[in-house]
């Protein structure tokens, strides 16, 4: 069966339980339609880029699933008809990563913010700095 990772964000207003509970919820409904969910998190309350609905925050979860796409289309309908859900966000994905999500490691597990890795062909500062006064 193909793999997939949703994102769900629900209202703020909402409890934490009442936040796990819709995970639950849609983790049956994935399993009532021949799928399974392979790994779950919830992430809390974070703030939005941008207000949804007059929302200025939300809970997120994250669903790791196991299922067919008729089982994904059936839960991201109801999850767009419940008045708790504001967004979702269904990903196909060839393999689930191991262990927790971006969202969940502690920043020196993934690497400190600054750290962008190679640059590749982009040349320090001072080079092009030097380019500019040559060329002026």
């Amino acid at each position: 069966m193909p793999l997939y990772e949703h994102v769900m964000i629900a209202r703020q207003d909402l409890s934490n339980a009442q936040a796990e509970g819709l995970i639950e919820h849609f983790s049956t409904v994935l399993a009532d339609n021949g799928g399974k969910v392979v790994d779950s998190e919830y992430w809390g309350v974070r703030t939005l880029a941008y207000k949804i609905n007059k929302n200025r925050k939300g809970h997120y979860a994250f669903l790791r699933t196991d299922a067919p796409s008729a089982a994904v289309q059936e839960m991201e309908r109801l999850a767009r008809l419940h008045d708790d859900v504001m967004r979702v966000m269904s990903i196909k994905v060839d393999a689930h990563e191991e262990g927790p999500s971006v969202q969940m490691q502690k920043r020196e597990e993934r690497g400190e913010r600054g750290d962008r890795g190679d640059r590749g062909d982009r040349s320090d500062r001072g080079e092009r700095r030097e380019r500019r006064d040559r060329d002026n």
